[in-house]
């Protein structure tokens, strides 16, 4: 069974940046579009980025454009999320799947932005 693993995510102010990463203990990263999803307290989880296998197309959310870049790395079935000028309003647990959702959600890694 396909596990994913999500890391990178803190507590930083508003205004900083955080990396996050999301790891598969199997290659689907190349093969797969992938996106990066989080989900608030209260809220329902939504895709906030994606990239597709090909790398050709790229989607942020509207309050993300801008701010987060996506990326993955085949050779080491590990996609990124780059996260600059984070907000309040960012904190959140963040999850990678693909897309559509083919695998059980990790953990997730909790990004907590302080005004």
């Amino acid at each position: 069974q396909v596990q994913l693993r999500e890391s990178g995510g803190g507590l930083v102010q508003a205004g900083g940046s955080l990396r996050l990463s999301c790891a598969a203990s199997e290659n689907i990263i190349s093969t797969n579009n992938m996106g990066w999803y989080r989900q608030a307290p209260g809220k329902q989880r939504e895709l906030v980025a994606y990239i597709s296998s090909s790398d050709w197309t790229h989607y942020y959310i509207d309050s993300g454009r801008g701010r987060f870049t996506i990326s993955r790395d085949n050779t080491k079935n590990t996609v990124y999320l780059q996260m600059n000028s984070l907000k309040p309003e960012d904190s959140a647990v963040y999850y990678c799947n693909t897309i559509p959702v083919n695998y059980t959600w990790g953990q997730g890694t909790q990004v907590t932005v302080s005004a």
